[in-house]
C-alpha cells in the first residue's frame, strides 16, 4: 500500500510526505513525492495526517478486582484499542500474593492470544523473588516489572524488597514501574474516615492526598539512586508528585514518568455527583490545578509518556464492589477503581493540540515514540522508519466522534467522558501492514496480534537495546 499526500508526524518531525508499505508488513519508504508502482493499493491522505501507531504503555485487560472483574478482555479491549488509533498495548500482569510471577506470566500470555493488535507485558512482583525469575522473565522479554507502594492487603511491598528487586533488576537490564503512594499513611487515613461515618465516595480522595503520592514517589526516587536501577512512575496525578521527580532527575536518578487523560481532563468535583462511583480510580481525581501542572510537565519533557490505565467496570460492577457482600457497596473504601480509556486517548490528547497546550510533535512523542523507546519497543514500534512495523494511523484532524459510552467500542455502559465529542479520529488504521480500521469500522481479526518479547535496558544503563 502506498499512503500518499499526507502529512507524516514521526520522530523526524512534521513534513509533507508519503508512506510505503511493502508485502513483508513493514515501513518499506518515507519521502514526498512517492510514485504507486503496478498493483500497489493506494490510499489518498490529503489533508490528513499519517503517524505511528499508538503505544499504550499501561493496561489492565481482564482484571479480576476481588468479587469483580475489569470488564474489557483482551478481544474487546485491543478492537476498541484500534478504533482509536492505538496498535500497541502492553498489559499488567498481576499475580495474587503467593501466586508464582512466572507462571501468571504464561497465564496472561493464554488471556491476550485473542487479542487484535501486536501486545506485550509487564510483571508485578508482590513479594522478593530469586534473581533467576527476573532473569527467566527477561529472557522470556518481560524487561518491565511493577511494584505497589499501596494496596497493603494485596500488592504492597515494603522498602527492602523494593531494593532487593531494584538490584535484581539493574543487574538484569531491566526497568522497574512503581505505582506510588503511601499505603500505610493511606490505610490509617481510611480508618480515621471510616469511624468518623465519612463513608461518601469523596473520600476516596480525601485519604489518598497528593502529599502521599508525593512522598512515595521521593522514596522510590531515591532507592533508585541507591541502587542505580532505572524506574518509570506510573499515572503521575498531581504537581505534588511531579515535583518530586523533577528533584530527581536533577539529581541524576534515572526516572521516567506517566501520566494518564483522567488527570489532565477530569478532576476531583466528579467524585461529590450522583454518579460518583464511576470516576473512582487510583491515584483519585485531584483538584483542577494540579492538571495544569501536569501539562507543563508534558510541554516541557518533564513526563515522558501518556498511558491509559485501562481498567473500565460495569455500573453494576462498581456497585457490587469488591466484596460482593449482598446489599453492594457500603463505603467509599469498597468500590473497584479504574476507568476506561484505551480507545480515547489519542483523540483526548490530540484536543491539547488543538488548543495549543502541546505541539503535534509532542502528541505523536508521548503517545507513540516514547512509550515504544522506554519499553524497548523501538524502532519496531512507536516509528515510521523504514524497517519498523507498519503499524501506521491516517488521522482525520477535523472528523468528529463522540466520546459517550453509546459512540464507543469499549466494553463499557458508561463513559467519564459522556456529552464530550472529538474533533479528530482514525479513519485508517495498519497493523503490520494489514488494515484493522477503515472509516470507523473494526475489519480486523481477534487473534491477530502478536506477542511482543521485549529488550533489556542496554548495558551502559541507558534507554533499551533495539526493539526485538
Amino acid at each position: 500500500m502506498l499512503i500518499g499526500g499526507g502529512t507524516v508526524i514521526d520522530e523526524v518531525g512534521e513534513r509533507p510526505a508519503d508512506v510505503r508499505v511493502g508485502d513483508d508488513g513493514r515501513v518499506a519508504e518515507v519521502a514526498a513525492g512517492l510514485t504507486p508502482r503496478p498493483g500497489e493499493k493506494v490510499h489518498d491522505a490529503t489533508g490528513k495526517l499519517v503517524l505511528p501507531g499508538g503505544v499504550d504503555p499501561h493496561t489492565h485487560m481482564q482484571l479480576p478486582v476481588g468479587a469483580v472483574r475489569v470488564s474489557d478482555d483482551f478481544a474487546s479491549g485491543t478492537r476498541a484499542a484500534a478504533l482509536g488509533g492505538t496498535t500497541t498495548i502492553i498489559d499488567y500482569v498481576t499475580p495474587e500474593r503467593g501466586e508464582d510471577p512466572l507462571g501468571a506470566a504464561a497465564r496472561w500470555r493464554t488471556l491476550a492470544e485473542p487479542s487484535a493488535i501486536d501486545w506485550g507485558l509487564h510483571l508485578s512482583f508482590t513479594a522478593v523473588v530469586a534473581e533467576s525469575v527476573v532473569a527467566a522473565a527477561v529472557e522470556d522479554g518481560i524487561t518491565s516489572f511493577k511494584l505497589y507502594l499501596a494496596y497493603p492487603d494485596r500488592l504492597q511491598v515494603d522498602d527492602g524488597t523494593v531494593v532487593a528487586l531494584m538490584r535484581a533488576a539493574r543487574r538484569q537490564g531491566a526497568l522497574v514501574t512503581l505505582h506510588c503512594e503511601n499505603g500505610a499513611a493511606i490505610e490509617e487515613l481510611r480508618r480515621e474516615a471510616l469511624a468518623e461515618g465519612r463513608t461518601g465516595v469523596i473520600e476516596h480522595a480525601r485519604t489518598r492526598p497528593p502529599l502521599l503520592e508525593a512522598e512515595a514517589t521521593s522514596r522510590a526516587a531515591v532507592l533508585a539512586e541507591l541502587t542505580g536501577a532505572a524506574i518509570y512512575i506510573v499515572h503521575v496525578s498531581c504537581a505534588d508528585a511531579l515535583a518530586a521527580i523533577r528533584a530527581a532527575r536533577e539529581r541524576g536518578v534515572r526516572i521516567q514518568a506517566e501520566t494518564c487523560p483522567q488527570y489532565l481532563f477530569l478532576d476531583e468535583t466528579r467524585l461529590e455527583g450522583p454518579d460518583a462511583e464511576d470516576f473512582v480510580c487510583t491515584p483519585p481525581l485531584r483538584p483542577t490545578r494540579h492538571a495544569a501542572s501536569l501539562w507543563a510537565g508534558l510541554a516541557n519533557g518533564w513526563i515522558q509518556t501518556i498511558g491509559t490505565d485501562h481498567c473500565p467496570f460495569t455500573r453494576a460492577d462498581r456497585r457490587v464492589g469488591t466484596t460482593g457482600e449482598p446489599g453492594g457497596v457500603r463505603d467509599f473504601t469498597q468500590i473497584p477503581g479504574g476507568l476506561p480509556g484505551v480507545e480515547t486517548r489519542l483523540a483526548l490528547i490530540w484536543s491539547a493540540v488543538r488548543d495549543g497546550r502541546i505541539t503535534a510533535a509532542d502528541w505523536v512523542r508521548l503517545c507513540c515514540a516514547a512509550p515504544a523507546q522506554a519499553f524497548g519497543l523501538w524502532p519496531r514500534k512507536g516509528s515510521l522508519a523504514a524497517g519498523a512495523d507498519a503499524d501506521v494511523v491516517v488521522w482525520d484532524p477535523e472528523r468528529r466522534h463522540g466520546l459517550g459510552a453509546g459512540d464507543l467500542d469499549m466494553a463499557v455502559d458508561h463513559s467519564p467522558y459522556e456529552g464530550m465529542v472529538a474533533t479528530g479520529w482514525p479513519e485508517l488504521v495498519l497493523s503490520r501492514g494489514r488494515v484493522i480500521v477503515r472509516d470507523e469500522s473494526f475489519v480486523g481479526d481477534p487473534g491477530w496480534g502478536r506477542y511482543l518479547a521485549r529488550s533489556p535496558l542496554s548495558p551502559d544503563g541507558g534507554a533499551p537495546v533495539t526493539g526485538r
